[in-house]
């Protein structure tokens, strides 16, 4: 069993026991590579709120650019953040949107892991 902080020690509160949860069958090399990974391609919660900030100043919609809703974004670009009400809402909900991309992106690198290792242990429901 892999120790999750010793791996990913930058997680905290929801996204740490969901990692948790899926770390729990790796193990040292698993974990380690998992760890490189999703350290590699996660979003920072504070870099969202920072991104979502700068929509009050004419660059709405960035955070949802890096959040891989192109669609989104573009809306916002063009409606400045929706007239401010989904920059404002955005801005109350940077973290779930945050654990929602990390959630997906901690998906795709367990579907990499178990393509690199077939039929072992990374296997996981979840």
């Amino acid at each position: 069993m892999a120790n999750v902080l010793r791996h990913l020690p930058e997680l905290e509160g929801m996204e740490l026991g969901y990692i948790q949860g899926l770390m729990k069958n790796m193990d040292e090399d698993q974990a380690s590579l998992f760890a490189q990974v999703y350290r590699a391609r996660r979003k920072d919660s504070q870099m969202i709120l920072i991104l979502t900030l700068l929509g009050f100043f004419g660059f709405a919609g960035l955070h949802r650019f890096i959040l891989g809703q192109i669609g989104l974004g573009i809306l916002y670009i063009l409606t400045i953040g929706l007239c401010f009400i989904g920059t404002i809402v955005d801005l109350v909900n940077y973290k779930s949107l945050a654990y929602e991309y990390n959630i997906k992106v901690a998906h795709e690198t367990m579907n990499m892991l178990n393509a690199s290792y077939p039929g072992d242990v990374t296997k996981t429901s979840v």
